[in-house]
C-alpha cells in the first residue's frame, strides 16, 4: 500500500510537471510521498488516537479494564498494548499501531459502562485479534493515506484552473493534464473504496479470531446487538478513522442496497451476529 501510494503521487506529480513544464512539481511530489510514507508508518497510530480524542488510562484509574486486557493477552500470547479511553457514551472501540509491540486499544466510556463482563471481553478480544492478525498497521496507515490522497486530489484539481499550462501543443500537455485530472478526480473514490474494503474484510476475521480467543462467541454477538441498538452519537468521529472502530461510529447511516453496502465502513451488524451465533452451534 505504501509503495502504491508512492507510485501514484509521483505519477500525479509527473503528469502536472509535464503539463506545466515545471519539474519542481515532480521533485515536490517525490519528497512529499516519501515524507508521508514515513509519517504513515511511524505515527499513524498517534494520529488516529488524537483524532478520536482518546486519552491514556493507567492501571490505577481503571483496573477492571486492565485486568480484562491482561488476561486476554496472556491467552493470545500478545504483549499488553497501551490502553486508552474515549470520553463518549457510545459503545465502541478500536485498535491501532504498527505491530503488537507498538499497539494500542481505545474503548469508549460507554463500552466500559454499558457492556457486561462477557460482552466487553468479546469486544476487547476482537480488538486484540486485529493486533494479532497484523491488521492494525494497514488500517492505521489507511487513515493517513486516504486523507492525504483526498487533499492532494483537491490541490491538483485547483491547479488545473490556474492557467500557465506550459508548452501544451508541443508536449501534449492538454492530454497529459486531462489524464491527471481524471486521476485526481477518481483518487479519493478509489482511496475510500480501498479503506472500506480493507475494513469489512478484516472485521469478519477479527470476529472469528476474537471468538476463538474467548471461546464464547455469544459474548461478542450480544455486544454487537447492544452496539446496533445504540443511537448515541460520537462527537469525535471522523470519516478517516471510522473504519478502525468495531462498528460504524456514525449512527443512522445504513442501508441494504448493493450501492449503499459498497460505501459502508463495516459489514452489517446483523450478518456479523448471525455468523457468530452460527459458531456457537
Amino acid at each position: 500500500m505504501l509503495s502504491l501510494f508512492f507510485v501514484f503521487i509521483v505519477f500525479l506529480g509527473w503528469v502536472f510537471s509535464y503539463a506545466y513544464n515545471t519539474p519542481e512539481i515532480l521533485y515536490f511530489a517525490v519528497a512529499f510521498s516519501l515524507i508521508m510514507n514515513g509519517l504513515s508508518y511511524w505515527y499513524s497510530d498517534k494520529i488516529a488516537l488524537s483524532m478520536s480524542g482518546a486519552k491514556p488510562v493507567t492501571r490505577e484509574e481503571n483496573s477492571y479494564y486492565y485486568r480484562l486486557v491482561e488476561n486476554l493477552c496472556i491467552t493470545a500470547g500478545l504483549p499488553l498494548p497501551r490502553l486508552y479511553i474515549i470520553e463518549s457514551s457510545q459503545i465502541n472501540a478500536f485498535a491501532t499501531g504498527r505491530n503488537p509491540k507498538n499497539s494500542a486499544i481505545a474503548v469508549t466510556r460507554g463500552a466500559l459502562e454499558k457492556l457486561q463482563n462477557e460482552e466487553l471481553e468479546g469486544v476487547l478480544a476482537h480488538e486484540l485479534s486485529h493486533i494479532g492478525n497484523r491488521d492494525i498497521l494497514v488500517m492505521s496507515v489507511v487513515v493517513v493515506l486516504s486523507g492525504v490522497i483526498a487533499m492532494l486530489a483537491d490541490w491538483f484539481l485547483r491547479m488545473s484552473f490556474w492557467g500557465g499550462h506550459g508548452d501544451d501543443d508541443n508536449r501534449g500537455g492538454a492530454l497529459v493534464l486531462a489524464i491527471g485530472l481524471i486521476a485526481a478526480i477518481l483518487a479519493p473514490l478509489a482511496a475510500t473504496l480501498v479503506q472500506l474494503a480493507v475494513s469489512r474484510k478484516r472485521e469478519f476475521l477479527a470476529d472469528a479470531s476474537g471468538s476463538l480467543l474467548t471461546r464464547f462467541p455469544e459474548g461478542l454477538a450480544s455486544a454487537l446487538e447492544k452496539i446496533g441498538a445504540d443511537v448515541t452519537q460520537m462527537r469525535t468521529a471522523h470519516n478517516a478513522t471510522a473504519h478502525l472502530f468495531i462498528a460504524n461510529p456514525f449512527k443512522g447511516k445504513s442501508g441494504h442496497s448493493w450501492f449503499t453496502r459498497l460505501f459502508m465502513t463495516h459489514p452489517p451488524i446483523e450478518e456479523r451476529i448471525r455468523i457468530l451465533r452460527g459458531m456457537s452451534l
